[in-house]
């Protein structure tokens, strides 16, 4: 992922190496921002495009995917500014954006990516055998089918909790649900990877493989 990518509305971001975006309000970059100042939108860009990016890697998985869709998440944010009401985080607008964003570049592709993961695990095969890897990567591993297995309803919440750090209340603002709402589908995760890796040892509910953060809470109690 590269930060200084030069993009805007119109796809492309000029830099000016004068500004710094420390000392520029929130509220006076997107004033400006709406108003085509592009010098604005790459300041905006350069503020969030890194929790932007790791987000949308954590639903995808992949680098290249990540990059299109950041990209073309703040494409569609900085086109639709107007929408932003002041009452509402930037932040948590922009990442709502960026999931809708991920959730419909996903759907496009599913079936494609459905068969290259199918051949991948078909030709990466031997080199997950448990003997060779050891137990713990056996155990990462059928953590992470698990969590994949998952619906994208429950997935998402999983992800966004336990890798990138949400509260319940930032997931609901992001995915447009209740509080409690992200607290029950995170309750039905939980429960449904205990379920699938019941007949496995118990610390396979331990930590929660390629979710880095907060990830000793997941499988708890």
């Amino acid at each position: 992922m590269k930060a200084d990518n030069r993009m805007g509305a119109g796809g492309v971001l000029q830099s000016d190496p004068r500004e710094s975006g420390g000392d520029v309000q929130s509220g006076e970059l997107l004033a400006r921002a709406r108003a085509g100042d592009p010098v604005a939108e790459r300041l905006l860009y350069e503020q969030h495009v890194e929790r932007v990016y790791r987000l949308i890697y954590r639903l995808t998985r992949d680098a290249d995917l990540s990059e299109e869709f950041t990209q073309e998440s703040f494409v569609r944010a900085f086109t639709r500014l107007a929408q932003f009401r002041e009452a509402a985080a930037f932040s948590s607008w922009l990442h709502a954006v960026a999931v809708s964003v991920t959730m419909s570049g996903l759907r496009r592709i599913r079936r494609r990516r459905r068969h290259e993961q199918t051949r991948e695990d078909f030709e990466c095969g031997p080199r997950e055998d448990p003997a060779a890897a050891g137990e713990r990567q056996e155990l990462r591993r059928l953590l992470r089918q698990a969590v994949d297995a998952l619906p994208q309803r429950l997935r998402i919440v999983v992800v966004m909790f336990y890798a990138e750090g949400y509260t319940h209340r930032e997931i609901g603002a992001v995915l447009g649900i209740p509080e409690g709402t992200s607290k029950a589908r995170l309750f039905q995760a939980r429960a449904r990877l205990r379920e699938t890796l019941r007949a496995g040892p118990a610390r396979a509910l331990g930590p929660l493989a390629g979710l880095p953060a907060r990830q000793e809470q997941c499988c708890d109690g």
